[in-house]
């Protein structure tokens, strides 16, 4: 079938306060140079990407003090106009989730707190009528189980291995309501038998491109915004059928983030 765009509606958070002071990733270096400004202009290039692709994009104010808030996927889970809240794994980014829980419940959403270790769309993703949920790392596998009940969609549990990829967006990438791209030695082999069974015509992305963060991508069921380094699945992608649109988020990649990192979907009911 041929890929269809869908508008979307995103959420980011622009990198004002963006730096690299602690260590909670193997992504993260305290001690090597990072450039605030080329932060900034390389999230404002994929803002813009966004909107010259027809998409909505929305603000939320960036806090001092907390440098990984640009990661927005990671502020809470949106599906069918309910949201759930999260619950950060290390405190350098506790403060980070009532911002965001704030940020919905002002603007109109029902939000449901996290029972559990939750970091949102990083380890929760939308996949057709079913939710793959990431753990192993950051999101704990109980969240799962609060994800089904809060949504009424069936949860798919990925066992994380590799601490590359901590989250589930370092390491899949949903194309459309029927596919999907990962790197398979991310996971667990049950999990990847799992992946297999589901989506068997699957982008399989090389290791290379993975370890630029090209999975990190979005995507609106045609067009795909991927880290411009990543190449080789730039051309499966296009292979596929797919558009794409290069990106260079490489300062964000210091902190462990790509282009999906910085985009949190905002799902209204039908």
């Amino acid at each position: 079938m041929t890929p269809t765009a869908t508008p979307r509606r995103y959420l980011m958070c622009r990198p004002t306060h963006f730096a690299v002071t602690y260590r909670i990733n193997p992504w993260m270096d305290p001690t090597a140079p990072y450039d605030n400004a080329l932060a900034v202009s390389q999230w404002e290039h994929l803002r813009q990407t966004f909107l010259d692709l027809g998409h909505t994009v929305e603000l939320i104010e960036p806090l001092p003090g907390l440098p990984d808030m640009v990661f927005a996927a990671n502020g809470a889970t949106v599906v069918d106009g309910k949201v759930l809240a999260v619950q950060f794994r290390d405190a350098e980014r506790a403060d980070e989730a009532p911002a965001y829980a704030g940020w919905f419940a002002g603007n109109g959403f029902e939000v449901f707190e996290s029972k559990h270790t939750n970091e949102g769309e990083g380890d929760i993703l939308l996949a057709g009528d079913v939710l793959l949920a990431g753990t192993g790392f950051r999101t704990s596998h109980a969240a799962h189980a609060q994800t089904q009940e809060i949504f009424g969609r069936p949860v798919i549990t990925l066992q994380l291995v590799d601490p590359a990829y901590y989250h589930l967006d370092t390491a899949l990438c949903v194309l459309d309501e029927r596919n999907i791209a990962y790197l398979p030695s991310a996971f667990s082999p049950g999990s990847q038998a799992v992946l297999r069974r589901l989506f068997p015509d699957a982008v399989i992305a090389t290791p290379a491109d993975a370890e630029v963060l090209g999975l990190n991508a979005v995507s609106d069921g045609r067009t795909v915004v991927l880290p411009v380094q990543a190449t080789a699945l730039t051309a499966a992608l296009r292979e596929r059928g797919y558009a794409t649109v290069g990106v260079d988020v490489s300062e964000l990649r210091k902190a462990g983030g790509g282009p999906k990192c910085c985009t949190l979907e905002v799902r209204t009911r039908d």
